[in-house]
């Protein structure tokens, strides 16, 4: 071996270091997010969240909040003898519940609830995200570059370049002006959860990659995958989230009282068709994606390994989760099995995946258990 290969092979302790330090810095960083998310969501004022509770309760019920919003007030003005018509009050957005039945709800005014100073507290939560994401991108790529290689080779690695895309996901909603801000919070607070969990369980020395993994198919297949996951985490809470709120918006159409919390919350979520519309458009858009790695994966087992498949823990349960989002999608296609049966189809998906990230890298060994985790 000559000295120039010697070198290369070697691990930059200073620049996984500084590594090291970027990935904590990212967290004191969400930290900051986490504070000023919960500040946007208790100092929202809650006066101006009660649209959706009106368009439920008010007299005549839905098909009333359906009459109004199609026929908003006008005034006539006259312009050189002609008589025109401008609206004078702009229509709430009625949208159509999406599961069985008819229930026409209005999306909720976010975490902020329309309040200035909620508002306030909500922008400067997305400007600290995304100023995390930079630092915690810089940790990930300073991890790659002491050891010159994709650096995904055990669960630490997997670990921050997943979280890094679930936010960098996040952030391409926002900045595409999808209703997503309400997610901040629970995603930030998943975040946190995940990156402890990898500095102080999972974190693993940076090193070099066994042979097996030194391949092209690194960088396509788990860079897949790591994609796919973070898309399947956005998609899981706005999940959890539908069936909150399908749950509050049938108890007010019943006449039920829900709590005061309850309604603060629910209140400032979309509708409940909305994001049973956004889930499975999130699902639906990724699932090609997360068949490709399978594919994929199994190339590179050929490659590696002499056969494209062995059934591996690791390889079952990607196809597991394949069947899964299958039957999800398929489901939601299906008119019996919109809103919430599809719903647990597509939590058990998403609970098959996390297995899949989790379970079997730490309690399973297999082909693809690397560095201990």
């Amino acid at each position: 071996m000559t000295l120039a290969t010697t070198l290369a092979a070697e691990t930059n302790e200073n620049l996984a270091h500084i590594s090291n330090v970027l990935i904590y810095s990212a967290m004191a960083v969400y930290l900051l997010a986490f504070f000023a998310l919960m500040a946007e969501w208790l100092f929202g004022s809650r006066s101006k969240v009660a649209r959706t509770a009106a368009a439920l309760t008010a007299s005549g019920g839905a098909e009333a909040a359906a009459a109004k919003a199609a026929a908003p007030a006008v005034t006539v003005r006259a312009k050189g003898g002609t008589a025109t018509l401008e609206r004078t009050e702009a229509a709430p957005k009625v949208v159509t519940r999406a599961a069985a039945g008819s229930r026409d709800v209005p999306d909720g005014p976010g975490a902020a609830a329309g309040d200035e100073q909620g508002d306030l507290y909500g922008r400067i939560a997305v400007s600290m995200i995304a100023l995390g994401f930079l630092v915690e991108a810089g940790g990930v790529l300073t991890r790659a570059l002491s050891v010159r290689r994709a650096p995904w080779g055990n669960m630490y690695e997997f670990n921050i370049t997943f979280s890094t895309v679930a936010i960098g996901v996040f952030l391409a909603l926002l900045a595409l002006k999808k209703n997503v801000r309400w997610i901040g919070l629970p995603l930030i607070t998943t975040v946190l959860l995940d990156l402890g969990l990898a500095v102080t369980v999972l974190y693993t020395d940076s090193d070099q990659l066994v042979p097996a993994l030194h391949s092209y198919w690194l960088w396509i297949h788990v860079s897949t995958a790591i994609f796919c996951g973070a898309a399947f985490y956005v998609g899981a809470v706005s999940t959890a989230a539908y069936l909150f709120k399908d749950s509050y918006e049938a108890k007010l159409q019943s006449g039920g009282t829900p709590g005061r919390f309850a309604t603060s919350v629910m209140e400032r979520l979309p509708a409940s068709a909305s994001l049973d519309k956004f889930t499975y458009r999130m699902n639906a858009a990724i699932f090609p994606l997360w068949t490709f790695t399978i594919i994929a994966g199994a190339i590179w087992a050929g490659d590696a390994w002499g056969r494209y498949w062995g059934w591996d823990p690791k390889e079952v349960w990607s196809f597991i989760t394949w069947v899964a989002y299958a039957c999800y999608l398929h489901a939601r296609a299906t008119a019996g099995w919109k809103g919430r049966k599809a719903a647990y189809l597509a939590l058990i998906a998403f609970g098959c995946w996390l297995f899949n990230y989790y379970g079997v890298n730490i309690f399973v060994s297999g082909k693809h258990s690397y560095a201990g985790v």
